[in-house]
């Protein structure tokens, strides 16, 4: 365990104990993420400022959230990489820092719609998106809609996740895209769709990490997954390959929040800001391979072929109301449930 994990278990970093002006404790991932924040980002950051950062890789983002609620704002690091949708959630709940374009200005630059997306609280560090992913060692020609997940050659050789996963809801509103329907309100043919979907599938898993295992050992030849780790399994040597399909979209948003209980707010603050910057983001873009709310930064062109990284790439993404998606969920699990697990194989 490290010792920033041994103190803040022992109560030692925490509610009363907080850091000194000097240090900031910083919430995210472990594994390659946490290598290249370390290079990237916290690094240059320690340099600039003259202070150190703890990180502190344990959790979640819906684990980091419920710390923060069952703390009162108070979970004993003072920045928190989380996504949209908790965002939203810690704003209205009053438990998260509001991030104006007064307190962080780099804020300014990101694109509006996208920005808006994560609300007052939710500084938007970095954007991934809905893929598809194959195997090119099983398909002959490139998929490059949705609808391709529907080909008889894939039957029995698909692996969706479970409702449980927010991967299944955004999979729902891209089919729903693709075959007449909309993101909210006619949402009939995503269900139609993904239940002819499942009729053809493997089955269902919850954690990523587990899905990927099937195009890993090739039980399956194709699925919908985050581009972020596509691209991971990609450097990693296996024969895939991942695209946006034409019809578009939904962007899976992470954003840097500041509890309200922060002991270091102010340097916290900086430390959102800093990440924002064009350089960094340019940095954590070209090193983590994952898309920016900044139209402005500059990437390698391979970078920027599979990236978000354009006013014009971020203009075609799919932009559900999250907010209002979140007061639907409990309705549509419940339809996934009866219309598309129960189709399954």
């Amino acid at each position: 365990m490290k010792i920033s994990r041994l103190l803040a278990t022992l109560g030692i970093i925490g509610t009363g104990h907080g850091a000194s002006a000097e240090e900031l404790i910083v919430n995210s991932y472990g594994g390659p993420y946490e290598d290249i924040i370390r290079e990237r980002i916290i690094a240059p950051f320690e340099h600039q400022f003259g202070v150190t950062v703890i990180y502190d890789a344990v959790g979640s983002a819906s684990q980091d959230y419920a710390k923060i609620k069952a703390t009162a704002g108070r979970p004993g690091f003072d920045v928190v990489v989380m996504t949209a949708a908790q965002s939203l959630d810690g704003c209205r709940d009053g438990l998260l820092e509001p991030l104006t374009p007064d307190a962080v200005s780099n804020i300014a630059a990101l694109d509006p719609n996208v920005r808006a997306m994560a609300g007052e609280c939710g500084a938007v560090h970095e954007l991934q998106y809905l893929s598809l992913v194959w195997r090119k060692d099983k398909l002959p020609v490139a998929p490059t809609s949705w609808s391709a997940l529907l080909d008889d050659g894939l039957k029995g050789r698909v692996i969706l996740p479970t409702f449980q996963n927010v991967m299944a809801a955004y999979l729902v509103e891209v089919m729903s895209v693709s075959h007449g329907g909309d993101l909210l309100d006619d949402i009939g043919p995503g269900f139609e769709a993904t239940a002819k979907l499942a009729k053809h599938s493997i089955g269902f898993e919850q954690a990523s990490a587990v899905m990927e295992n099937y195009i890993k050992d090739g039980r399956a030849w194709a699925m919908p997954f985050w581009n972020g780790r596509a691209q991971l399994l990609m450097d990693s040597g296996i024969p895939i390959d991942y695209v946006r399909p034409k019809e578009g979209t939904v962007p899976l948003i992470a954003t840097l929040n500041v509890p309200k209980g922060s002991e270091n707010k102010d340097l916290a603050l900086k430390f959102v800001n800093f990440w924002l910057e064009k350089t960094s983001q340019e940095a954590w873009v070209t090193g983590y391979k994952v898309g920016s709310a900044r139209p402005d930064i500059d990437v390698p062109d391979d970078v920027r072929a599979r990236q978000i990284t354009t006013e014009a790439d971020l203009k075609a993404l799919l932009l559900p109301d999250l907010t209002e998606l979140s007061k639907r969920l409990p309705e549509w699990g419940a339809r996934w449930e009866r219309e598309v697990v129960t189709q399954a194989r």
